[in-house]
């Protein structure tokens, strides 16, 4: 099976080999082929996006399934989305329907999903400054994950700024996966539609996600 993501480039970059290496964990010989459309800066939307999908879903080497992950936060003002809802159904409306289409959004940006890990970015930023308090993906866009980030990078004695392509990577490679698919759940509904897609079935890491934890606490204690 064959699933296009369409993504924003640096995203693509920072998380997808860490997915893959992930779902090839979870799924046992079923692996889909989750093949890039990299966008720059932000995903496509309205009918640019409808001409894409229908594009990756035809021709010779067509996907069977079309995914779309847009950031909730774009940086415009007045937000293009309120919340990851909003999103998910402006793309939605903006395809049409097809039920090959499967829109996701991450809450409030992709940096949501490596707070998670934030004694990893106090690490590698060095500094000890405090993780924003709460659930990742309610850390909106007033200063988004991605801000916090940044600025713990910005101050610390490093001396290095926060780069995507190679901060976040490093932050993901470092952990599991499975901690935040945990507290996120946009990533777990992420990570789940392409489960079913492949399997029929809700993503296997919520039947091996507990004993996951448990190394996890373990290790952190």
């Amino acid at each position: 099976m064959k699933i296009a993501l369409i993504v924003e480039g640096k995203t693509e970059k920072a998380f997808l080999p860490v997915l893959r290496k992930f779902l090839e964990s979870q799924l046992e010989g079923r692996m889909p082929n989750i093949d890039p459309f990299p966008c720059k800066g932000r995903i496509h939307t309205e009918t640019k996006l409808k001409r894409t999908v229908e594009d990756l879903l035809s021709g010779s080497r067509s996907a069977d399934h079309v995914i779309a992950l847009t950031d909730v936060y774009t940086g415009n003002k007045p937000p293009d989305f309120q919340d990851a809802s909003e999103a998910k159904a402006k793309m939605r409306k903006w395809v049409g329907p097809n039920d090959r289409f499967h829109p996701h959004a991450a809450q409030y940006d992709f940096e949501a999903w490596l707070l998670p890990y934030w004694p990893t970015i106090q690490r590698l930023a060095g500094h000890n400054r405090q993780c924003p308090p709460g659930n990742p993906e309610m850390v909106n866009h007033d200063k988004s994950p991605a801000y916090h980030i940044i600025e713990i990078f910005r101050i610390g004695k490093f001396g290095k700024s926060y780069v995507k392509t190679r901060d976040a990577l490093q932050i993901l490679e470092k952990n599991d996966l499975a901690v935040a698919i945990n507290r996120c759940k946009e990533l777990k509904e992420f990570v789940n539609t392409i489960s079913i897609r492949r399997t029929g079935c809700s993503m296997i890491v919520d039947r091996k996600i507990e004993l996951t934890l448990r190394r996890h606490l373990m290790l952190s204690s």
